[in-house]
């Protein structure tokens, strides 16, 4: 009885998640608010508008898998407990890779200079 109670908690807790992923694509794509893209502790890069329609694309691919997801099982019971945890997992961490990898790319690998910083702290 505790499994199913565990699966109806997951399955539930993916709405909100789906929500803020298809807004912040809406967010990115439509209204042009580049504030949430490719964040590095909490701030964007300079030049976030360059990286936006990555960031839109993976929020937006997220959120829809997802929604996929809670309407192929609340609404027409077309997958079994394995399939759509499985696929509901891998959305979850392939989003997170891929928005962690972005924002690492925008800002940079390495370790900033202190030439980097002092331009950055200016702007």
């Amino acid at each position: 009885m505790g499994i199913y109670i565990l699966n109806w908690f997951f399955l539930l807790i993916l709405l909100p998640i789906a929500f803020i992923w298809l807004r912040r694509a809406w967010c990115i794509g439509v209204k042009h608010d580049y504030s949430q893209v490719a964040l590095k502790k909490g701030l964007p890069p300079p030049d976030a508008e360059r990286y936006a329609p990555y960031e839109m694309l993976i929020n937006l691919a997220g959120g829809l898998s997802l929604l996929g997801v809670l309407v192929a099982v609340l609404g027409f019971q077309a997958l079994s407990r394995e399939d759509w945890t499985a696929i509901a997992g891998c959305t979850l961490w392939l989003k997170l890779f891929a928005s962690f990898a972005l924002s690492r790319q925008a800002h940079g690998l390495g370790p900033r200079t202190k030439l980097q910083q002092y331009s950055h702290a200016e702007k």
